[in-house]
């Protein structure tokens, strides 16, 4: 049987011992001080508390809600208030507890006067966990230097449906590939000494079609192998220290009210002993969306029963209806402590319990040349070129014409969870506070003797093409024609993509693609940027006859993303960057993934072809690679993992960065394996004619499946190894045969690859 006993010092149960029911219900909600009638998170102009903020904090507060980021405040201003307020929680209150401060931290601290980094499914595209993690350890001292202690990132949800809006927030579609990223950015917030929250626990990702908040409808092998995996990594090997539950019903049962998946699964099998904080009001939908809970005191209880700790944004159901509800004998006051313990322990931890508010920030530098190095080093790995007939490097054009709605628009660079376009949008007028130099910005800076020449085209979104004429005759008289298009981010119904911006296709917006295909038909070599939240179905821009020269595409690549973009356009910039996730070949062949058994993929039993334009891991670079002499032994034992070599050679006349990767197929399993899985891959830098041996150690848990009793386990059997430039491109193949009984990862099992270059393997011609 499972221990839940909560770990906690005798201090925090003294502390507890103390406590009345309202000082018990106090830590486990909170407030959210600045929340009015901008709709910055699902349903809450619906959701607005009642209670005045002094009333609510009497008793105490669990946690203070996005201080900084709810509207554009002065950092050091609002620093000074945060401080009085803790002060005033320490001497005010009986037992003078101060409130933990969370803030969003997807893209950067969301924050006025903060640096905006790319947006998650860059992180994936850039294969580079070392410079998130660098990213985070940025984000996190900005926040620990304005007192704030949690941070709600990273997102684990693996992507299953790029209709789905939220795919700018998620890392890729590969399980590994988002627990490494996210196990790195855990690592590198919580050093500096802020909380990572894990959301959303769990399956939020495989909502139906595509919509927000939809049923989930996945399987236990489907949980085990493709969405727990990223929370066990982060977990296990990263130490996080909250989580956050998912709006998600699976199967009928809304993970906020399940004791299976947040104490059976996530205390029991994942062995997370920290608080579980509320996605916002997902304790009120209980009653108002999933219909499980007649009124908010019993989502309350279900909530707490389930083993969410604490209720966030605001006091809703666990402080007025909970207390009503123990007051009335239908639940037990015992049922609160366990999670009080928790928030009083995290606390505790913080240095909260002891902390000293003496002297607020004086000043503070958000966005420093640090910030802006990062950002710009993070957009120029994360690009992915996806097509290009030699056009690219484009040393020195006399003439560019720049277009499309994308190319003069700072917003077009940031998520959906950016402070510009999450907050800054409902205040119109107010300058974003950072420097967001644009795509045209950046384009004359890079080519400062050429004529450039820029016109809109069309927006973003809509049917008005009367722009497009001059945007051909721009082309017409140009040497070269730069095509900037993509998404708009923005939240449920404002923007092309973000939270509850989901779609029924995969076109591009508007008439963008019309834009596109006239500037192509003037016969000046076109180069289209993409910047975009999700990947869109633009195989006619790929390939054939009208295809465009070159195709760029950008998840959305922050404050930088422009410098990084031009450097790529005129050659400063080597690109390095694969895809995370495959570019689909239309809507109606999703929801698709890589990670498909053999009936998934095209087959001669049915007409329909879901075969991606481009495959996961995809992604072109100004050199060309090989790959040769794979090497592994022959034979292991289930138990033992693997350790493998490759030699990887620039074939090419330019340095570039190739991205090597190992892939697996399990020949035979008792239940069915996908044609391909990501085992571990490598970033490595290499001159023209360089030769390097990258060494990659696989552990067990990399081999291991859920099968038919649902435990994941290694099998004895065939695995096929390759290495290629995709994961549908096999260039060096190897194969092991495991021997021995069924391998059952355990907990102190390692979840990570590692991979290396040997030392003295890098030789020049």
């Amino acid at each position: 049987m499972t221990d839940t006993t909560v770990r906690a010092s005798a201090r925090v149960r003294d502390l507890l011992a103390q406590m009345t029911l309202e000082e018990k219900t106090a830590q486990l909600v909170g407030y959210w001080v600045d929340q009015g009638g901008e709709v910055v998170a699902p349903l809450a102009d619906e959701m607005v508390t009642t209670t005045k903020y002094a009333d609510a904090t009497t008793h105490g507060l669990g946690h203070l809600t996005r201080v900084y980021g709810t509207r554009p405040v002065d950092p050091v201003e609002r620093a000074a208030w945060l401080w009085g307020e803790q002060r005033r929680l320490q001497t005010e209150t009986r037992l003078g507890i101060p409130a933990i401060v969370h803030e969003e931290c997807l893209t950067g601290l969301a924050a006025w006067q903060a640096a905006t980094y790319p947006t998650p499914l860059a992180w994936g595209a850039s294969f580079d966990p070392d410079l998130v993690a660098e990213m985070a350890v940025a984000i996190g001292e900005s926040m620990r230097e304005l007192g704030i202690h949690q941070g709600l990132a990273p997102v684990l949800d693996v992507i299953r449906d790029p209709r789905w809006g939220r795919v700018d927030e998620c890392i890729g579609e590969d399980p590994y590939l988002v627990g490494t990223i996210g196990t790195a950015y855990v690592r590198g917030l919580q050093s500096t000494g802020v909380d990572a929250t894990l959301k959303h626990f769990v399956g939020y990702s495989g909502s139906q079609s595509g919509r927000n908040h939809a049923p989930v409808h996945a399987g236990p092998r489907e949980l085990a192998d493709v969405f727990l995996p990223p929370f066990e990594m982060a977990l296990r090997d990263g130490g996080a220290r909250s989580v956050m539950n998912s709006y998600a019903e699976i199967d009928g049962a809304p993970v906020g009210a399940s004791p299976y998946y947040l104490s059976e699964v996530l205390r029991g099998r994942l062995g997370f002993e920290g608080p579980v904080v509320a996605d916002y009001f997902s304790v009120a939908f209980l009653h108002s969306t999933h219909g499980v809970a007649a009124d908010l005191g019993e989502a309350a209880e279900l909530a707490l029963r389930a083993g969410i700790d604490v209720e966030l944004p605001t006091l809703d159901a666990f402080a007025g209806p909970l207390r009503d509800r123990i007051r009335s004998g239908a639940l037990d006051e015992g049922v609160l402590d366990d999670a009080v313990l928790r928030v009083l322990a995290q606390k505790e931890r913080l240095g909260l319990l002891d902390a000293d508010f003496a002297e607020p920030p004086a000043s503070v530098d958000l966005d420093g040349p640090r910030h802006r190095e990062l950002a710009r080093r993070l957009a120029a790995e994360s690009a992915v070129l996806l097509s290009n007939d030699g056009t690219l490097p484009a040393a020195a054009p006399g003439r560019i014409a720049v277009l499309g709605p994308n190319a003069d628009s700072s917003e077009a660079l940031m998520g959906c969870y950016s402070f510009v376009n999450h907050v800054l949008a409902h205040h119109p007028g107010t300058p974003a506070g950072i420097e967001i130099p644009t795509v045209l910005d950046a384009l004359r800076a890079e080519y400062p003797a050429a004529r450039i020449e820029s016109v809109r085209g069309c927006d973003v979104e809509g049917e008005d093409a009367a722009g497009i004429a001059d945007a051909v005759a721009a082309a017409s008289r140009s040497d070269l024609a730069i095509v900037v298009v993509g998404d708009r981010a923005g939240l449920f119904g404002r923007g092309t993509v973000g939270e509850g911006n989901d779609v029924d296709d995969l076109e591009l917006p508007g008439v963008q693609r019309r834009l596109v295909e006239e500037v192509v038909a003037s016969g000046t070599p076109v180069v289209v940027l993409v910047l975009s939240g999700r990947p869109y179905a633009i195989g006619w821009a790929l390939d054939g006859a009208a295809a465009p020269a070159a195709v760029v595409q950008s998840f959305f690549p922050g404050e930088e993303g422009a410098d990084a973009l031009a450097g790529i356009v005129s050659g400063r910039v080597t690109p390095s960057g694969r895809l995370p996730v495959s570019l689909p070949r239309s809507a109606g062949a999703q929801p698709f993934t890589y990670l498909h058994p053999r009936l998934g993929g095209r087959s001669d039993i049915t007409s329909a072809d879901p075969t991606p334009v481009r495959p996961f891991g995809f992604g072109l670079t100004y050199s060309t690679f090989a790959y040769e002499d794979l090497r592994v032994a022959t034979q292991a034992t289930t138990g033992d993992g693997l350790t493998a070599t490759v030699t990887v050679r620039n074939t090419g006349e330019a340095p570039a960065t190739d991205v090597v990767q190992l892939y697996g197929h399990d020949v035979v399993g008792t239940t069915t394996r996908p044609s391909a899985q990501l085992l571990a891959y490598q970033r490595v830098p290499l001159g023209p004619g360089e030769t390097a041996i990258v060494e990659f150690r696989v552990p067990p848990a990399r081999l291991a499946y859920a099968g038919r009793d649902a435990v994941r386990a290694v099998e004895p059997g065939r695995v096929d190894l390759w290495v290629g430039p995709s994961s549908a491109d096999r260039e060096a193949t190897a194969s092991v045969e495991f021997t021995g009984e069924a391998y059952v990862i355990g907990p102190d099992d390692a979840r990570l690859a590692t991979a290396s270059v040997l030392e003295g393997a890098v030789v020049s011609r």
